[in-house]
C-alpha cells in the first residue's frame, strides 16, 4: 500500500487526491527536496497520520538527519511565524525594535542542504501565514539562485499538503471494522 493510499483521502476530496498524485509525479525537485517539502508541510498541518505516512515514505529517499531537518524546519518556523507575524501586525512600532531572543541555531546548521531547508521553511511559513517570514525566505532563495517557478512549485506543494490534512480531518475517524 502506498503512503497516499495509507492516508485514505476521502472521495469528497477527489481533487485533493489528484493534486497530490500530480505533486508526486512532478520532477521539479530531487526526491529529497520533494519529500522534505511534503514532510515539513505535513508537520506544519499538525496532522499526525499525514506526518507518519510521509515520514515513512521519506525514509526511502532521505537520511534520518534530513528527515530531522525537515521536522526542524517546521518547528523553528512555527515559533518564528508566531513571533514575526505578531511583530508585523501589532500597531505599536516599539515591538519591531525589540530583539526576538529566540534560539534558532538549526537555521545555520540544519543537517540538510541549506537551500532545501530554506524551501521547506518557506512552505511552512506559507501554511502558517507569516508574510514577514515568507518574504525573508523568498529573498534568501532567490539570492541562492532558486527561480520563481521552483518557489511557486514549493508553495503548491504546501497548499496541497494543507488540503490533504484538511480532507483527512473532515472525513473524521476511520470506522472500526465490524466483527463477524
Amino acid at each position: 500500500m502506498s503512503w497516499i493510499e495509507q492516508i485514505r483521502i476521502p472521495d469528497f476530496a477527489k481533487d485533493v487526491r489528484l493534486n497530490l498524485i500530480s505533486v508526486m509525479t512532478d520532477e521539479t525537485f530531487s526526491p529529497e527536496r520533494k519529500y522534505g517539502l511534503l514532510l515539513a508541510s505535513a508537520a506544519a498541518t499538525r496532522n499526525a497520520a499525514l506526518v507518519a505516512a510521509l515520514e515513512s515514505a521519506a525514509s526511502a529517499v532521505m537520511t534520518s538527519v534530513e528527515i530531522a531537518a525537515a521536522k526542524a524546519a517546521a518547528t523553528v518556523e512555527a515559533m518564528n511565524n508566531v513571533y514575526y507575524r505578531f511583530a508585523h501586525l501589532v500597531s505599536d512600532p516599539e515591538y519591531k525594535t525589540m530583539p526576538p531572543r529566540l534560539r534558532m541555531d538549526v537555521i545555520g546548521n540544519p543537517g540538510a542542504d541549506k537551500t532545501d531547508f530554506e524551501l521547506w521553511s518557506l512552505a511552512v511559513s506559507v501554511i502558517n501565514g507569516c508574510g514577514v517570514c515568507i518574504d525573508a525566505h523568498e529573498k534568501t532563495l532567490r539570492a541562492a539562485g532558486v527561480d520563481s517557478r521552483a518557489i511557486h512549485t514549493a508553495v503548491r506543494f504546501a497548499a496541497i499538503t494543507q488540503s490533504v490534512a484538511t480532507a483527512i480531518e473532515a472525513a473524521g475517524p476511520v470506522p472500526a471494522k465490524a466483527k463477524g
